[in-house]
């Protein structure tokens, strides 16, 4: 027979249980579930801190931190790509002692990322090690298991990108950031974090997520979240890259700091041959695969270079008016008033969800005429990047016009037509989140060729060809995808994207961040050939003021999102009125009366 009706198996109401018949749950078993869980705390024990691990100890008797047992050792490594073979690191060596800061410096591609990654254990994609041997704290990295490799990169060494804003979660704000890596639960961990990388903490900045920061700001939060961890190897790429000159000497002394006082074993990447002379214990120049991979020149703080030309004592730095007359062109000046190319009227911005918006721009104008160059300065996180975006409409602005050739333009880039598009391109400052992953070098400059100017085939690979060498590089790196470029050559595949579309109006932030000093300089010198011949007009967004001074006709200053000073960029430089200029010439940061924003 069947089942006279449905049978409800449900369980009895807790009045109709019967009492004492309850069995103990097993240990570690959650309520309502059947299966075993593990509980590990999100914090370590407040009575119980995770002790920092201690460096290898000097030898009996020394001293010195130069006769401490080195925490990194790399020696003669190689690495090669594994698709063309090509190496990207030819016999580097490294090392690095508890207590030391060691600079890696050399022309972009020089291979000083990968070195970093090596130490590491994370080879950039698609590569692999051809020799060499890397240790940290003893270990071979590249030979670690993962589950080890994993547990080393947790306890003992801690790596900053030289593109941190595309590692950072933009989901979560800066709070969860820090407390996510951080092994001191101390209520004041987050504020004493942003202190610590001179970030503010009375601003709201704990509770914004990385879309509202500035790119500086960015880099200092991964800093941040980096020293959270209480690491013995510190690697950094390019820390300093982007960030006003007063907050790069403070990152220095910062840095400076650690490795004295906490012995922290300290490598990083630096183009800014000022702040290596000043913080280096040594400097290990790399140089391409073509010639002698590296070599060393032990430096003391606050010293010259040795082996190499230091910066004379004359010659200008960011604390002093920097020049206004380059060495091989100067900027043209029309005699008379022509018109705008581009025109910027009161534009407004905010940024945020909509119950915690920020207003980030106020009312900021500017006008450029084609063939003219502006400059566009300011503290981190003055607004500047959000000001560039907003004019090539890939942030809405909330007032104010965008207008070219006379014609206003939608304040989205998706309301622009095709050839509005073409005529106003954009150098990002981070070439690593704006360049797909997927897609060779020489496919994203055709890809503006073929969108706009219906360029293919054999006439396309020859144009890309010559869009590399332009800036700078080898036809064939046409074939490389990003992670097989430095940060240096992927902003150089960046600008010759840009110039591939031919455009009318040329925005570059931070575009000279991430080159060593000769290839910056010739980028400059292309894309003033550029402005001479064809009428490119140029805005330049740098913290670099000799940069500005002697590459642009006019200077826009911006201080809280606000427009506080324009004009001739030879007359606001050696004359500034306001006091937010003369602070940035004279290398300092502006009073505190005065507010950052994204």
């Amino acid at each position: 027979m069947g089942r006279g009706g449905p049978q409800h198996r449900h369980r009895p109401a807790g009045h109709e249980r019967q009492p004492g018949g309850r069995r103990a749950r097993p240990a570690g078993r959650p309520k309502g579930g059947d299966r075993a869980v593990t509980h590990r705390a999100r914090w370590t024990s407040r009575k119980h801190p995770r002790e920092r691990p201690t460096p290898p100890a000097a030898a009996p008797g020394a001293d010195s931190p130069d006769a401490a047992e080195p925490t990194v050792r790399v020696t003669d490594l190689t690495v090669v790509s594994t698709t063309g073979g090509h190496p990207l690191l030819d016999a580097g060596s490294l090392t690095v002692r508890p207590g030391h800061v060691v600079a890696l410096t050399g022309p972009s591609g020089a291979g000083k990322t990968t070195l970093l990654r090596a130490v590491c254990g994370a080879l950039p994609p698609g590569t692999e090690r051809a020799g060499g041997e890397v240790e940290v704290l003893g270990r071979p990295v590249l030979r670690l298991a993962e589950r080890e490799l994993r547990a080393l990169r947790r306890h003992h060494v801690a790596y900053v990108g030289q593109d941190p804003g595309s590692r950072l979660n933009p989901r979560m704000r800066v709070r969860s950031l820090l407390r996510e890596t951080a092994v001191r639960p101390e209520p004041d961990t987050v504020e004493r974090l942003l202190t610590e990388v001179r970030l503010p903490v009375d601003e709201g900045l704990a509770d914004r997520r990385p879309g509202a920061l500035s790119g500086g700001q960015q880099r200092r939060v991964a800093l941040a979240r980096a020293l959270a961890r209480e690491p013995v190897v510190l690697l950094l790429d390019e820390p300093t890259a982007g960030l006003h000159p007063a907050l790069r000497d403070e990152v220095g002394d910062l840095l400076r700091h650690l490795a004295t006082e906490h012995r922290l074993a300290i490598a990083l990447s630096c183009h800014d041959a000022d702040l290596v002379s000043r913080l280096a214990d040594e400097v290990v120049e790399l140089r391409p695969a073509a010639r002698p991979s590296s070599t060393v020149a032990p430096c003391a703080p606050g010293t010259a270079l040795a082996r190499r030309p230091a910066p004379s004592a004359d010659a200008p730095t960011e604390a002093t008016v920097p020049s206004v007359a380059p060495a091989t062109t100067t900027p043209t000046t029309p005699a008379a008033p022509t018109p705008a190319l581009l025109t910027v009227r009161d534009l407004g911005a905010v940024v945020g969800p909509r119950r915690a918006r920020r207003t980030v721009l106020r009312g900021v104008g500017l006008a450029l005429p084609a063939g003219g160059s502006i400059g566009i300065v300011g503290v981190s996180g003055s607004g500047k990047t959000t000001l560039a975006r907003a004019v090539v409409g890939l942030h809405k602005p909330t007032a104010g016009t965008v207008a070219l050739r006379g014609t206003p333009l939608a304040a989205s880039v998706h309301g622009r037509s095709r050839d509005q598009r073409r005529r106003m391109q954009l150098v990002p400052q981070d070439p690593l989140g704006a360049l797909n992953p997927s897609v060779t070098a020489g496919a994203a400059i055709a890809r503006p060729l073929r969108l706009h100017h219906r360029t293919g085939g054999a006439e396309a690979r020859a144009r890309v060809a010559e869009l590399l060498e332009q800036v700078a590089l080898p036809a064939d790196f046409a074939d490389r995808y990003p992670h097989e470029l430095s940060g240096g050559q992927r902003q150089r595949v960046s600008i010759a994207r840009a110039l591939a579309a031919r455009p009318d109006v040329l925005v570059c932030d931070e575009v000279t961040s991430a080159l060593d000093g000769e290839t910056a300089t010739a980028i400059m010198d292309l894309l003033v050939a550029l402005r001479e011949r064809h009428g490119l007009a140029l805005a330049l967004i740098s913290h670099d003021l000799r940069l500005i001074g002697d590459r642009t006709d006019t200077v826009l200053v911006l201080d809280a999102g606000r427009a506080v000073e324009a004009g001739p960029t030879e007359r606001v430089f050696r004359a500034p009125e306001h006091a937010v200029t003369q602070a940035l010439l004279a290398g300092r940061l502006p009073a505190a009366g005065s507010a950052s924003v994204a």
